[in-house]
C-alpha cells in the first residue's frame, strides 16, 4: 500500500496552494472538517464517490504530522 500522506497534494493553481486530495478540487481543511462534524467515512464516500477511503484516512494523517509541531509561537501584532 502506498503512504497515504503521498495522496496529499500541494500545487499554487490549485485551490490558492492549499494541501487538497490527489490534486482535485477537495482541500484537505474541508474533509477534516466534515469528519469533525460527526460525518463517517462511509457517509463521505457516499457524497464523494470519486474520493476512496484512503484519500480521508490520508486527511487524518496529515493533520496528525501537522500535530506534531515542536513549539508554538505568538507572533506580535
Amino acid at each position: 500500500m502506498e503512504n497515504l500522506i503521498e495522496r496529499i497534494t500541494i500545487d499554487p493553481e490549485v485551490c490558492h496552494g492549499k494541501p487538497t486530495i490527489r490534486g482535485l478540487r477537495y482541500p484537505v481543511e474541508s474533509m477534516l472538517e466534515l469528519l469533525a462534524s460527526g460525518m463517517s467515512i462511509e457517509e463521505l464516500l457516499e457524497d464523494y464517490p470519486d474520493l476512496e477511503r484512503e484519500d480521508f484516512l490520508a486527511c487524518l494523517s496529515y493533520a496528525s504530522k501537522l500535530a506534531h509541531i515542536k513549539s508554538i509561537y505568538r507572533i506580535a501584532s
